[in-house]
């Protein structure tokens, strides 16, 4: 009881010591990242679902439209980031998030397929401006000591609001699935309202002064081209988003085809995802801590590959239940680890560079989808997740190689040749 009561004590000076290691702008992010992710995870996860409702394209057809998605933020991260490099993060951002709140409202008013097709490229888009420019300003603004704490700090915001969302989501998508959309649409706009007011107030265009550096694609596609490490990190994440990217797209038509209540079991799976997170991210960050970001990653890909082989053979909703725990405790390993991974190799003045970079791993979220669909429409749940698991478990060998090999010597900003950091 002494040691409660100890310890609420001092749960105010703990709190306040937090608030004082992080920039303003960086919890402002990370509240955001909580608002934002609440709003689209209560429409984004039953995209698939819809699209099979409002549209008459089939399994596969539905999987290629999401996919398009991930295909658009392919590049759009690269351009993104690179001229966040060059022009600085919040004309990237505020621009990415008013244009993503009219997206969602498209989608709540689509109902052809190519307006769907359309809608979810500028999707990818958006995303892949605002998300690796939100990374980078982040890290920006934080110690290279601290980096790992705040990476940490937005995977568990983003936890956050799935774990409202997506019940919300399994509501609205068997009553009213168009409002859903819409509402996430308003959302996004009152946020980026918000943010475009507060970036302002803490001074963002002093701070982007500091740290903006000329930047060209031509530079920073040279970069790249060097940096070895670099790409087989690339291709690593490439193999692990085939995987992931399974649990937003055929798990729910997987679902909703094979249980009465399909819809209902999906919104909950999404939302323990997101509590299992909540509650355990804490400790496995603590552990992640002491190991390399490449050992967080390979211990994460083995529970990857454990949920999914639960997926494969399960036939309860417990067992889908707690094959979704294990595969969320190998996010917690592997996502802020992969972050941390690209922090420390890249060059400074091209941050925004290599995360936006880092998008290229959207190929596999684009593959995905289509090399689930037809393994669903043309096999079976058991056959698809079993060979998710052994993908999944393959990429580890790109990162084992990747962290073999020496820094890369790239293009900095400025023009001149320097080593990348080692990880």
């Amino acid at each position: 009881m002494k040691s409660i009561t100890s310890s609420l004590r001092s749960s105010p000076a703990r709190a306040q010591a937090y608030l004082r290691d992080f920039h303003p702008v960086v919890h402002t992010l990370v509240l955001g990242t909580v608002l934002a992710r609440a709003a689209s995870s209560m429409s984004i996860p039953f995209l698939a679902i819809y699209l099979a409702r409002y549209s008459d394209a089939g399994i596969v057809a539905n999987s290629l439209i999401i996919g398009a998605s991930s295909l658009a933020g392919t590049v759009g991260g690269f351009i993104g980031g690179t001229i966040s490099d060059r022009i600085g993060r919040k004309t990237v951002m505020l621009s990415a998030l008013f244009c993503w709140s009219l997206v969602f409202v498209g989608f709540g008013l689509a109902r052809e397929p190519l307006a769907f097709v359309l809608l979810n490229l500028l999707n990818g888009l958006c995303r892949s401006f605002y998300e690796p420019v939100s990374q980078a300003l982040m890290a920006d603004l934080t110690p290279k000591e601290k980096r790992f704490k705040v990476f940490s700090m937005r995977y568990f915001a983003i936890n956050v609001g799935v774990a409202v969302g997506p019940l919300a989501g399994a509501y609205f998508s068997t009553r009213n699935a168009s409002l859903a959309f819409i509402l996430t649409g308003v959302i996004y706009f009152l946020y980026a309202v918000v943010l475009q007011f507060l970036l302002a107030h803490f001074g963002i265009r002093r701070i982007e002064g500091d740290t903006k550096k000329e930047a060209t694609f031509r530079r920073a596609v040279g970069v790249i081209r060097r940096d070895v490490k670099f790409r087989y990190f690339l291709v690593g994440a490439m193999i692990g988003s085939i995987s992931y990217s399974q649990m937003n797209v055929t798990l729910s038509q997987y679902l909703d085809h094979s249980f009465t209540n399909g819809i209902g079991l999906f919104g909950t799976l999404i939302s323990l995802n997101a509590i299992t997170v909540i509650l355990f991210q804490l400790p496995l960050t603590s552990l992640s801590s002491k190991k390399t970001p490449i050992t967080s990653i390979a211990m994460g890909n083995v529970m990857f590959a454990l949920g999914n082989l639960g997926y494969a053979f399960s036939h309860h909703e417990v067992a889908f239940m707690a094959s979704m725990v294990v595969f969320t405790l190998g996010e917690i390993l592997c996502f802020p680890a992969g972050n941390l991974l690209i922090d420390g190799i890249a060059p400074e003045g091209m941050r925004g560079t290599y995360f936006g970079a880092q998008s290229l791993q959207n190929i596999g979220q684009f593959l995905g989808p289509l090399l689930g669909g037809i393994l669903l429409e043309q096999a079976n749940g058991t056959i698809l997740f079993s060979i998710m698991a052994v993908l999944t478990l393959s990429g580890t060998w790109f990162y084992v190689q990747g962290d073999r090999l020496k820094p890369a010597v790239a293009l900095s900003a400025s023009g001149a040749r320097s080593p990348s950091s080692s990880t």
